[in-house]
């Protein structure tokens, strides 16, 4: 493999755990993807990724390397820089780290000529996300923003009607995804808190990404209402979100955020949209249910992982293993297929090799088709996160979004 793009993750968290180092391993089975690094604050979450029984059934022999390795005590916050020092020019580098650190780890892969495959939000200022395009696209780098939910076919689906002109315009909706309870008992407690991030910061990203990636209207304004609770170890959060967003057509999209979904209920979570439309003197209507796949199971015991509960409606759509032979399992669902999207165009890019202009040129179709969110084609979801914040921090008043000088203010 030697010959493939090394990969490099920084965090080594839950979303590492269940979706991006299942969906690289399986890029490496194909051949696609060479060695995997992985750098984490300190060695007790590689150390759990290594142990993780799913893993090593699906993924039998294939290993990482652990930055800090096993043996090595203590924090080390700046490791991955080194890591990625180390690396050799246009590898990739998948940022899982929490939101308000995505911006520091962006900008040392890049001053490396390295290529990126980020989680959402890209960044939370829409400054720092114009400042990224810039350097990735004078490097000729591609930054790919993991929204996820894009490679829904749902949302594929709805994308083209709509463009098509088959609901005629979108006037009002809602959107939830509530994460359940029981992660306030994981490494949310240590950053997910009121200074640095909320539930609409977090969560609600998504919907409000899906929605501008169905239609095409960009936000005009954002009023997000924040009810602060507290984790087990006495920090504070926005757990509990209520948003309207308005949008640049006068429709709005209201949107619900908690981390508080009850952990014995069926879903993983609750998540769906509904938007209301209108046009010739009809209307129009879209209802995605993506909390229920239409999958009802019913154990005789629950599992052991948290969250597990005897009656399960199960996602096969976002990310599952399953069993095509050959003594391991596949990855499936749009949580692999997008990370797969990301780092092929990041190969493509590799494969054009010092010709920079060529590589620009690529960067241009990415922005243009913008099936994948990059710096360019999605900034406006930095002036979401930043307005949102504003209001948040502001009981809930409504922030206004200039996106000609990319700056928001309180109404």
């Amino acid at each position: 493999m030697t010959n493939k793009p090394k990969i490099c993750v920084v965090g080594g968290g839950m979303i590492t755990q269940v979706q991006i180092l299942p969906s690289l391993y399986h890029l490496q089975r194909l051949n696609i993807i060479g060695d995997i690094d992985i750098c984490a604050l300190n060695a007790e979450p590689l150390q759990r990724l290594t142990q993780d029984t799913q893993l090593q059934k699906a993924f039998p022999g294939h290993t990482f390397t652990p930055h800090p390795s096993f043996d090595t005590p203590g924090n080390h916050p700046d490791m991955y820089k080194q890591t990625i020092a180390s690396l050799p020019k246009h590898s990739i580098v998948v940022v899982a780290m929490p939101d308000q650190l995505h911006n520091e780890v962006i900008n040392v892969a890049l001053d490396h000529d390295q290529h990126v495959c980020s989680v959402k939000p890209l960044v939370l200022k829409h400054a720092q996300a114009k400042a990224i395009e810039q350097k990735a696209h004078d490097k000729g780098l591609v930054v790919g923003v993991e929204y996820h939910k894009r490679f829904d076919d749902r949302a594929l689906m709805a994308r083209r009607e709509y463009r098509a002109g088959r609901f005629g315009e979108f006037k009002i909706g809602h959107a939830e995804m509530n994460e359940p309870y029981y992660y306030r008992h994981s490494n949310f407690m240590n950053w997910c808190t009121c200074e640095n991030s909320d539930m609409f910061t977090y969560v609600g990203c998504h919907y409000v990404d899906q929605l501008h990636f169905i239609t095409g209207l960009l936000p005009h304004s954002v009023s997000v209402y924040g009810i602060k609770d507290k984790y087990p170890n006495g920090n504070e959060g926005y757990l509990w979100t209520d948003a309207r967003v308005i949008w640049e057509n006068g429709a709005c999209l209201h949107v619900t955020d908690v981390m508080g979904y009850p952990d014995q209920g069926p879903g993983g979570n609750f998540q769906g949209i509904r938007m209301y439309c209108a046009g010739s003197d009809k209307a129009a209507m879209l209802v995605h249910n993506d909390q229920f796949r239409g999958i009802e199971y019913c154990y005789l015991e629950a599992g052991t992982d948290p969250g597990d509960t005897i009656y399960s409606q199960p996602s096969p759509d976002y990310f599952k293993y399953i069993d095509l032979g050959g003594n391991q399992l596949t990855p499936v669902g749009y949580g692999y297929r997008s990370i797969e999207y990301i780092i092929k165009q990041c190969c493509r890019a590799i494969e054009i090799g010092p010709d920079l202009a060529q590589r620009q040129k690529l960067l241009n179709q990415l922005d243009e088709e913008a099936i994948m969110a990059t710096p360019k084609n999605s900034a406006y979801n930095e002036l979401v996160m930043e307005a949102g914040r504003l209001s948040i921090t502001n009981d809930g008043h409504e922030a206004i979004i200039d996106h000609k000088t990319g700056t928001v203010k309180l109404k």
